[in-house]
Formats: structure tokens, sequence, C-alpha cells
């Protein structure tokens, strides 16, 4: 009797069909990336609320966000009326303090950029100006105030200097550390074409440097948004820190509160226009 052989049983191979996976719509696609960018921001906020209200529970002297809340819509809901220099609406403040950021910082940059540019370009001027940034860099924006109330003998002018004196570092230092890092390959090349000193600018050093100025005028616009509001409550007058003082010796504690909102609400546009204004100077391929 033969023994049986242990074989392999056949494989049947079963037909399947393979069907391809359905295509999202762009609407679906839409939501999935929108839900993905809002969701921890407003995770985040959440966050912060629960436990602004906490600690507002816990203590006699801090409103809540449904008060703070409530005081912002009729704080806004009339911000520009006038009763006199010491009564006005916080939009005039906001408008009186973006009025002298504007002219600093405006100053900061008309004065900064051409040193910075000269800075970069020439080693000896570099070497000239080193220690004295170095030396005036360091100090407080504060402390610059007392010497603008010296010279100016007002209020407005030496807030307008804080702003001034604060802001122009970081546009010369990012201006010139642009023009340093230029290739001398580029320099060489303009000086075998025997090109100008002012085409070298315009063709070379400012496409290159556009980067390095553009980040050192963010820093700025915050530096100086950020010294006005010290600067105004230490000198009185129409403004936020003006604002923000008056209210505190009101015991207005929630206008207090929604001025810290509104200042960083304030900076944050500013960034946020100038990154827009990067992004559309900008050299570099999309």
């Amino acid at each position: 009797m033969n023994a049986p052989v242990n074989a392999p049983l056949p494989v049947v191979k079963t037909a399947t069909s393979s069907v391809p996976p359905r295509p999202a719509s762009p609407g679906a696609e839409a939501l999935a990336a929108l839900c993905k960018a809002a969701i921890p921001p407003l995770l985040g906020i959440a966050l912060f609320i629960g436990l602004w209200a906490l600690v507002a529970a816990r203590s006699e002297g801090l409103p809540g966000p449904l008060s703070t809340w409530y005081a912002a819509l009729e704080l806004f809901a009339d911000p520009f009326y006038d009763n006199g220099p010491n009564d006005m609406g916080i939009g005039w403040n906001i408008l009186n303090s973006l009025g002298r950021v504007g002219v600093g910082f405006g100053l900061a940059a008309l004065i900064g950029i051409p040193l910075g540019f000269a800075i970069g370009r020439f080693a000896f001027l570099a070497g000239m100006l080193a220690p004295i940034i170095s030396l005036l860099r360091p100090v407080s924006p504060l402390a610059w105030l007392p010497i603008g109330l010296l010279v100016f003998e007002a209020a407005g002018p030496a807030s307008i200097w804080v702003i001034f004196i604060s802001s122009i570092w970081p546009i010369i230092l990012n201006t010139a550390a642009g023009v340093a890092s230029v290739p001398q390959d580029y320099l060489n090349v303009a000086r075998v074409l025997k090109l100008s000193e002012f085409k070298v600018l315009t063709r070379i050093l400012f496409p290159a440097v556009l980067p390095h100025l553009m980040t050192g005028i963010r820093l700025a616009i915050g530096v100086a948004w950020l010294v006005i509001v010290a600067a105004e409550m230490l000198t009185g007058g129409i403004g936020l820190g003006f604002w923000v003082w008056d209210e505190w010796n009101n015991l207005n504690v929630e206008h207090i509160i929604i001025a810290i909102f509104v200042v960083g609400l304030v900076g944050l546009l500013l960034e946020q226009a100038l990154v827009l204004l990067a992004n559309r100077f900008s050299y570099e391929e999309k």
C-alpha cells in the first residue's frame, strides 16, 4: 500500500476588485485645512479665558472675562467722544499714540537705513561707530526721557524722541549686517563693470539687504509700540499710556485690561502689515 503524499493544496486566487479611493472634494479638503488651522488657536484662547476666570474668581480686585466683555462693549460703543483734553474716547488715544509712533519710527528709518548701509559698506565707518552703538544700544528707553524733556521742553516731542532713539538700533544693526553679508563676488563684478556707487547700491546691495532690512523694521516697530505706552504714562497728554494711568487712578481695572488687549492687538496688526509688505517686495522665488 502506497504511503500518502503530503502535497500542498493548490492556492485558489480569488479575484479582488481593486477600487481606487474616491478623491476628497475640494470643499472637504478646505474644511479640513480650516479646522486644522483654527482648532489649536481656539483651544489656546479657551484655555486662557478659563485660567483668567479661575484666577478672577479667587481674587477680589481682578475682574473676570464676562465683566470685562461688557465693559468693552460699553467702551467701544462711542470710542471717539470728546469732553475735553482729559476726557476723550479710547479711539482718540489710540490715534494719538499711533501718530507719535509713526513720527518717531519714520525718523528712525529715515536716518537708520542710510546709516546702516554706510556702516556695512565702509569698514572704517563701522569701526568708528561700533563703540558708540555698543555703548548706547543697551540703555533703557525710559532713561532717554529726561533728556528729551530737557531738550524739547514738551511731552509730545519727548515721547517721539524716546521712540526714535529706541527703534533706530535694530534698523542700523540689521541693515549693516545685511550689507556685510553680500557676497564679495557681486561687488567684484560691479567693480569690473565699473558701476557707480549709486548703481551698486540700487542694483546689488538693496535687493540682497532687503530681507535683513525688513527684519530690522519689524523689530523696530515692535520696540516703538512697546515704548510709547510707558513713555505716555510718564509724560501725560492724550494717548494709550496716559489713558491706562488715568483709568488706574480711577480704579477702573476693566478698562486697564481692555487697554492691554488693545495694545497687543494693534501691535499684532502692525507686525502683520510689515510681514505682508516684506512678502510683497521679496525677491525670492515664490
